[in-house]
């Protein structure tokens, strides 16, 4: 729905022009193949590329760097106008461009970047980031895959789970123990003893692939090393940041595309002699929809304001996804609702965003992490400024 408030979803002109492309790029080619891609449970790489030729998979790259240069609103921007027509293949758009590039190009030193980033940017070389593992989801802290170094190597065993892109990447960022201390290192499909397994099916997301990484004694050189040993917490905790911001951002998507539809549908179809839009129920579904959407939205958009590299934003991060995932879901099944048997039918896209909508209470965090961190975090807070 065009009723974006330049002043907070377009601070600038360039955001404005952003979102134009964006919007303009999702409803001519993201569209028409979601359904197609989403049955098959595959990316769609050859349209993926076309994001590599649109700048877009190095938005939070400096202009110097070959990037698009531009800020966490312009990330939000373009996760919020494609989610509203292919979330799957957004994911995917997410987990190479915010959990690898914009990651990977904070914490990584003059060479790396000449090996990486010209590829990964132009979408040559798909990407991802292992971080999650059989036993180690939200605890990160209890992840078993371990890194040691041998001559002028590091060895890696372990095994990390439920990777989006894992099927089609080229390069991953990945989080391994040595010394009992996170660390992070890039691994590409040149390293010995690196594979990944066959696609793991899912319910959702399905425009996006998903499979295990699997490090057999994996040897990657010590120059893959990403910032000091010891170091990966940090450039974690930095990164999912963005990454819970942009997932919110997705749901942000989901649901006004699904507000949309109820708009539409309910003012064609008619019952009783009149159209869907004068019954009660439906006017809530449509009232309620549209006034969480909007509330998940400016939320999110304003907590994209003020992060960036330098700016921390922890506490409007959580929060921001904490309340959008729930709305995502919410507007996707009331669109169902107000559709009813059509709704329920692949034939239309509200069944798809409706699976679609679920992962994002889960991924990038689950809403009960959220509301720990939120817990501690304002616990933290209010005791520094003496409960006052």
């Amino acid at each position: 729905m065009s009723l974006h408030s330049d002043e907070l979803f377009n601070p600038t002109e360039e955001h404005r022009l952003l979102r134009q492309t964006i919007a303009e790029f999702a409803r001519r080619e993201v569209a028409p193949q979601a359904a197609e891609f989403d049955e098959k449970g595959e990316l769609n790489v050859e349209l993926f590329r076309k994001l590599g030729e649109l700048g877009l998979l190095g938005i939070t790259v400096s202009v110097d760097d070959g990037g698009a240069g531009m800020d966490a609103v312009a990330a939000t921007i373009v996760h919020h106008e494609l989610s509203k027509y292919d979330p799957g293949f957004c994911l995917a758009y997410l987990a190479h461009s915010m959990l690898f590039v914009n990651n990977f190009y904070n914490c990584s030193n003059a060479e790396q970047r000449e090996r990486y980033l010209d590829k990964v940017m132009s979408g040559e070389w798909v990407a991802g980031m292992g971080m999650t593992e059989p036993g180690a989801g939200t605890d990160v802290m209890a992840m078993k895959t371990t890194a040691v170094r041998d001559g002028g190597d590091y060895v890696l065993n372990g095994t990390k789970t439920y990777i989006t892109n894992g099927p089609e990447g080229y390069c991953f960022l990945v989080y391994a123990k040595l010394n009992d201390r996170l660390t992070a290192f890039v691994v590409d499909r040149e390293c010995p003893g690196f594979s990944t397994s066959n696609h793991i099916e899912k319910i959702g997301m399905r425009g996006s692939s998903m499979s295990e990484l699997i490090f057999e004694d994996c040897r990657i050189p010590a120059s893959n090393l990403l910032g000091e040993e010891g170091g990966g917490l940090t450039h974690m905790m930095r990164n999912l940041e963005i990454e819970r911001l942009t997932l919110a951002a997705m749901s942000v998507g989901i649901a006004e595309r699904c507000v949309e539809i109820m708009i539409d549908y309910a003012d064609q179809r008619r019952a009783f002699e009149q159209s869907l839009n004068r019954f009660g129920q439906i006017q809530r579904y449509i009232g309620d929809g549209y006034a969480m959407m909007q509330a998940a939205k400016c939320l999110t958009y304003n907590v994209a304001r003020d992060l960036g590299p330098d700016n921390r934003a922890r506490v409007g991060s959580d929060a921001a996804k904490l309340f959008a995932a729930p709305v995502g879901k919410q507007c996707a099944d009331w669109a169902m609702q107000v559709m009813g048997g059509a709704g329920y039918c692949r034939e239309f896209p509200v069944e798809r965003l409706w699976r679609d909508a679920k992962l994002l209470e889960i991924g990038g965090g689950t809403i009960e992490a959220h509301q720990k961190n939120l817990t501690k975090d304002l616990t933290r807070i209010w005791r520094a400024s003496g409960g006052v």
